[in-house]
């Protein structure tokens, strides 16, 4: 439309020599409007996913060589349209502080959170942070945190899976939560281990299918059991997994 004001007053300056084929622009010109200026409005204005005010923020574990697996769920988020910052733990309050910068601004509505191992560990720390500043977490994930932890401030829902058998502990309600906390117990899930969780095919639909249902309104999966067909897709994944990560 900026571009439209602008040929205006060039021709202005000319209306009369070519007012005689003015009239042969109209219909060209507005063809053109709807082409060109139509599209951006929409686009500035369309909804549809609601992935453009949300933002997950996953927290890997000790130093940068484990957790690998994050990499491939922010991977796949991203070619949803869903904005991702992978981040080592200790970033954990820079990045509150950011997030919750960015909900002030009200370019952020839904803020997720995902941690495995000793990321795990800082997301009710983070959660805790966010809350601090009024600003609430709509969804956490933890990926078998190797410290017991306690949980207050507010989350939508909090999902801590873990693995009972190995270094993984059930998160605490503490005084002042806000939300749902759900303790999930995954020993049984096909080629599950501390250093595989977040590369572990199923772990990674279940992380997905969370974030996918707040993001975009769809259904999580069941927590609990795995879909027919999702064992075999764990142990391929597991097999192809660098346990070392």
């Amino acid at each position: 439309m900026t571009a439209y004001r602008g040929d205006t007053g060039f021709i202005g300056r000319s209306l009369f020599p070519i007012r005689s084929s003015w009239g042969r622009l109209p219909r060209l010109a507005i063809a053109l409007l709807v082409a060109v200026g139509a599209s951006p409005a929409r686009a500035a204005t369309d909804p549809a996913s609601g992935a453009s005010t949300a933002h997950v923020y996953l927290l890997r574990g000790v130093l940068n060589i484990f957790s690998l697996g994050l990499d491939d769920i922010a991977a796949k988020l991203r070619a949803q349209g869903i904005p991702v910052t992978v981040a080592n733990y200790v970033s954990w309050a820079s990045l509150a502080d950011e997030a919750a910068a960015e909900y002030r601004s009200g370019r952020l509505k839904t803020i997720v959170l995902v941690g495995h191992s000793s990321g795990a560990t800082s997301l009710p720390d983070m959660v805790a942070r966010l809350d601090q500043y009024g600003v609430p977490v709509r969804l956490a994930i933890g990926l078998d945190s190797v410290f017991r932890t306690g949980l207050s401030g507010r989350v939508g829902r909090y999902v801590n899976f873990y693995i009972a058998n190995g270094a993984g502990t059930p998160v605490e309600k503490r005084k002042g939560f806000q939300g749902t906390l759900e303790n999930v117990n995954v020993e049984n899930v096909p080629g599950v281990g501390h250093m595989s969780i977040e590369k572990n095919q199923i772990m990674q639909q279940k992380v997905i299918g969370e974030i996918d249902a707040v993001v975009f309104g769809r259904s999580a999966p069941s927590a609990q059991k795995p879909r027919p067909g999702e064992a075999s897709a764990a142990r391929r994944g597991t097999a192809n997994a660098a346990v070392g990560n």
